[in-house]
């Protein structure tokens, strides 16, 4: 089972705007597998992942943390296995966890013996951890009696010695593919091909010539990620320009927002950017001018004010907030619920037709009515019941 060139194996499908063309490369087609009930590639969604910060060990805790991933919509949940009595509590975990369960191996090859054991639907190896190759194969036998997937992740700050001393010790696209690559071979040669691959790196730019790379040299499903990427707000933006851009060429079929907070940011922040490019429906979306001379209103504070008061909306629904006569009423007609504010009153125009006008102090209270109201309706039309609001 030789990995095989996407151009050959894995030819392009519509991507998230349309079919391939001059302009647009279509989505790649890797090979499609599962973790657990989830497909991953091929025409399959492309689903978020996060990981927990608990304590494996301390499983009630580590289940309320993955619940509250699952809440903010994850697909998919990884715990880290560092000590044994992490592995211990796999199967208590993967029994009870109601989105696939992924465990992270480290460096101890016998803990990924223990997670398939224990039922989880993923294991994720590192090549640069895991050095022995004769064990890696039997990850892979073992793996595939259990119908288990394993990722392999290479990341940039824990590569093999020898390949980076190859490559002048430096974790170049080149090196980080060559590692991945090397690694799935030894699953190959035991007939093992339930695999994905990542090959993160803390810069955008090399994390994206990596990718590419990697998506011209084989038809194995990709996880995406800036690795270590930082805070929330600058790991969002470093991020959301890596992960982004690749799949806006079509590459990648799952992936995680690595960031230094809460996971259930980095759930909210993946889903951000697959609504931004169109690969998942979009939730709510506030849109609102960045203010300039113009503005008549103070748009930066009512523009949060909404935002908070519509926090928890439970409906796709497009709300403007502009504070200017030149370009505002426009925006707001296109989306699905807007303000057109000036003059210390405020159009509110509801799919295009102005249905109220209300005083500045009031736009918040009538557009957070609107806005419910609206997305009950939608919740209706879908046979949905209440609440809209969590």
């Amino acid at each position: 089972m030789p990995s095989t060139p996407a151009a050959d194996a894995a030819p392009v499908v519509d991507g998230p705007f349309g079919p391939p063309g001059p302009t647009n490369p279509g989505r790649r087609r890797s090979r499609k597998i599962k973790v657990g009930p989830i497909e991953v590639g091929g025409d399959a969604p492309i689903s978020v992942q996060t990981m927990t910060v608990t304590p494996t060990h301390e499983a009630d805790t580590t289940l309320q943390a993955i619940a509250a991933c699952q809440a903010a919509g994850a697909d998919i949940v990884r715990v880290a296995v560092p000590r044994r009595e992490d592995a211990e509590a796999l199967a208590y975990l993967a029994e009870h966890s109601r989105i696939p369960l992924i465990a992270d191996i480290h460096f101890q090859w016998k803990y990924a013996v223990l997670a398939i054991e224990a039922g989880c639907a993923a294991v994720r190896i590192n090549p640069g951890n895991i050095k022995k190759h004769d064990k890696v194969a039997l990850l892979g036998q073992l793996a595939g009696e259990a119908d288990v997937a394993i990722r392999i992740g290479v990341n940039g700050g824990s590569l093999e010695d020898d390949i980076l001393a190859k490559y002048g010790g430096r974790a170049t696209p080149e090196a980080m593919v060559e590692s991945a690559l090397n690694e799935v071979r030894l699953l190959e040669d035991v007939g093992f091909g339930n695999t994905k691959i990542s090959v993160k790196h803390s810069d955008p730019w090399v994390m994206i010539q990596t990718y590419r790379l990697l998506a011209a040299s084989c038809d194995y499903p990709l996880h995406l990620g800036v690795t270590e990427a930082g805070p929330l707000k600058t790991g969002s933006i470093k991020s959301a320009v890596g992960i982004g851009a690749l799949l806006a060429e079509g590459i990648g079929d799952t992936i995680r927002v690595s960031l230094s907070a809460d996971p259930v940011e980095e759930v909210k922040a993946g889903i951000a950017i697959l609504e931004s490019l169109h690969l998942r429906e979009r939730g709510l979306d506030v849109v609102s001018c960045p203010s300039c001379g113009r503005a008549q209103v103070d748009v930066w504070t009512l523009a949060e004010q909404v935002q908070k008061g519509l926090e928890g909306l439970d409906a796709p629904l497009r709300v403007a907030v502009m504070g200017c006569v030149v370009n505002g009423p426009g925006e707001a007609r296109e989306a699905d619920l807007g303000v057109a504010a000036g003059n210390g009153k405020g159009d509110i125009i509801k799919k295009g037709e102005r249905i109220a006008t209300v005083r500045e102090e009031d736009i918040v209270e009538a557009m957070v009515h609107y806005a419910t109201e609206m997305a009950e309706e939608i919740r209706a039309e879908r046979g949905e019941g209440d609440p809209v609001v969590v």
